[in-house]
């Protein structure tokens, strides 16, 4: 990604993005996670090439008066790691920012490879949770 789209891709995320942990599965602990919501399908299908991810169509419960809209979900860890790498420097917004480092500096060292976790990495991992929701 040249520098100038992770700069754009930047402003996208600050403006209708969001960097946060979830969860895919009801057990399962939370990874990070990208989503910008548009109704703009042609941004949404360019980000995708740049960044990986899923577009879904949210449901639209009054289509008379609104327009389809849309999610780039991106959960991959390879291609969130990769996106927020590339563009944390150009996020504005503090909080989105401080989310992105969080995740950058913190997340391998508190989730086990093998995803099985000790009553230690456990708590680590929680606590890591937990300070992550306080921005």
């Amino acid at each position: 990604m040249e520098k100038w789209e992770a700069a754009y891709i930047a402003g996208i995320i600050d403006g209708e993005g969001s960097i946060t942990l979830t969860r895919m599965h009801v057990k399962e602990h939370r990874r990070p996670c990208i989503t910008i919501a548009s109704n703009d399908i042609e941004l949404l299908n360019y980000v995708q090439k740049l960044t990986g991810g899923s577009i879904y169509l949210k449901k639209n419960y009054n289509i008379i008066k609104h327009q389809n809209s849309y999610i780039l979900n991106i959960n991959k860890k390879k291609d969130v790691f990769r996106v927020l790498t590339e563009i944390y420097i150009f996020l504005r917004i503090d909080r989105k920012r401080k989310r992105a480092e969080w995740i950058l500096n913190h997340y391998n060292h508190v989730t086990p490879r093998n995803g099985k976790y000790s009553e230690e990495t456990l708590k680590k991992k929680l606590l890591f949770e937990e300070n992550f929701f306080k921005f």
